[in-house]
């Protein structure tokens, strides 16, 4: 199963010709990906601030279909792809009442905010990761 969560195209998120200035999508996907976090229970202000784990992304693969313009209401679905012993591979799929307006693969990295290093994913990280898992067909 998917986590889904719609965000509005906000003014300030568009160039002056109110199409989708694409460095807005990746400000849009980080908050949806710590929204899935918080879905489960885990915070990024306590993975990062509590238990000093960083999550960076490590690559970033954004196919871009078609422009969404001011006013659209994007609609993002992530799918936890796999679940690595640090990593974490999530694709997802942004709509626009229905089309597809981009996708993106991302990898992210679970790190020692101490030492920079990979961190295992804890437990309950893992645990609530993989209500989301849906292996790629």
């Amino acid at each position: 199963m998917a986590f889904h969560q719609s965000k509005p195209l906000r003014f300030g998120d568009c160039d002056l010709t109110g199409i989708a200035y694409h460095p807005a999508y990746l400000s849009m996907l980080v908050d949806v990906n710590e929204a899935m976090f918080a879905s489960f229970g885990v915070t990024w202000k306590e993975l990062m601030f509590e238990r000093k784990i960083g999550l960076p992304s490590v690559t970033m693969n954004i196919e871009f279909k078609r422009p969404s313009t001011y006013g659209d209401v994007l609609d993002f679905a992530v799918h936890v792809r796999a679940i690595g012993r640090a990593s974490l591979d999530l694709e997802t799929i942004v709509t626009v009442r229905g089309e597809v307006i981009w996708t993106i693969k991302q990898r992210i990295v679970a790190t020692s905010l101490d030492n920079h290093k990979s961190h295992p994913w804890p437990d309950d990280v893992r645990e609530g990761l993989t209500r989301y898992l849906e292996p790629a067909a």
